[in-house]
């Protein structure tokens, strides 16, 4: 998830900084660029350091990025999703067809121990790719971002170990086209590691007659995740597919891709849906928002209450921001492709998430 600091009346109106530090008198066209004398200020304003645009401006020198921080929560979240591996994989339940029995064997110290590790590895190279997407194109847009802070939740505060990542993106020179790349390649770069993950974890899972006994956590299966199974391995009627740490791995991240596209204040589902419709951004996640809220509440009361579950999540889109403040320039175009690509992926949203996640 990218987060900009910047407050939204000073995006809406930009401006060339006039005691900025920057020699603004030092910038220059590149090669082939048009000149037009007397509009230097705009033409500076209109280029902001973008990639492709028709000016070469002098930059400051770049700030060292506090790496100890993100370093020191790395580490805590490595600790934390390593535990929840350790604790979640202890035994393989397995189906006897001869004595019609289920069967539980403990795993060696040797196997469990890397089960753990798989788990860790899983979940954490899904967030570590999802966020390198996003740094790597603040990168490429020459944007002042922190690396990434990742969340340690440690059990039993959570069953993952983690409540994700973010990138807090110090002001804001970006935009509309360079929000866009920036917003969307985390999503698609933490799905190319989910995917595998999740297609492994499948083919390797344990498939029995489904439990009689009570104590066992059920995890709900999101649209795709069905459909893969169809086509990869299915599962027979009355029978159950059990967790293993990269199928477990795999579900979280769809759950937490899913999430991280809700079209909601600064989630990349916001910043999509504020570059796809600039004007009428604002409108929508309201009404989104309201929306889901209304729902969560209904049908909790009418239809299952385990759909209280969602009220933390709304509490806490409702207190970083329902709205997604304007970038730089709004106005720029995003051309054909990006927006079918970002409409898209903000469709992945009807088939990644699970509205009963777990019981």
């Amino acid at each position: 998830m990218l987060v900009t600091d910047s407050d939204s009346d000073e995006l809406s109106r930009p401006q060339v900084p006039a005691h900025s530090g920057r020699d603004w008198s030092a910038a220059t066209p590149r090669a082939g660029a048009p000149f037009a004398a007397g509009d230097h200020s705009s033409a500076v304003t209109r280029s902001q350091n973008r990639p492709d645009s028709d000016w070469e401006i002098p930059l400051p020198p770049a700030r060292p990025r506090p790496w100890l921080i993100p370093l020191g929560l790395f580490l805590a979240t490595c600790q934390c999703v390593y535990y929840v591996g350790w604790r979640s994989f202890v035994q393989v339940t397995t189906w006897d067809a001869t004595s019609q029995q289920f069967q539980q064997t403990p795993l060696t110290p040797a196997e469990h121990q890397r089960a753990a590790l798989l788990y860790a590895a899983g979940v954490l190279g899904i967030l570590g790719t999802h966020e390198l997407g996003h740094f790597l194109q603040t990168l490429r847009y020459r944007m002042h971002a922190s690396f990434p802070l990742f969340i340690p939740v440690p059990p039993p505060l959570s069953l993952f170990g983690t409540m994700g990542a973010v990138i807090f993106q110090r002001g804001s020179n970006s935009d509309r086209k360079s929000l866009f790349d920036i917003a969307i390649s985390g999503p698609l770069a933490g799905l190319a590691v989910t995917l595998p993950v999740l297609i492994y974890g499948m083919l390797t899972c344990q498939v029995t007659p489904s439990p009689t006994w009570e104590g066992t956590r059920e995890f709900g299966e999101p649209l795709l995740m069905k459909g893969l199974q169809r086509l990869i391995r299915p599962v027979p009627e009355g029978y159950t597919s059990w967790l293993n740490p990269p199928l477990f791995a795999g579900w979280f991240g769809l759950f937490i891709t899913a999430l991280n596209l809700l079209p909601i204040g600064q989630l990349d589902g916001g910043h999509l849906l504020h570059c796809l419709l600039p004007r009428t951004a604002r409108f929508w996640a309201r009404r989104f928002f309201a929306l889901l809220a209304t729902t969560v509440i209904i049908a909790g009361m009418y239809y299952d209450q385990r759909l209280f579950m969602w009220i933390p999540l709304l509490l806490l889109l409702s207190f970083m921001g329902i709205q997604h403040p304007p970038t730089l320039d709004d106005t720029v175009p995003l051309g054909r492709t990006r927006v079918i690509l970002g409409w898209l992926t903000l469709a992945f949203l009807i088939i990644g998430i699970t509205p009963i996640p777990f019981s």
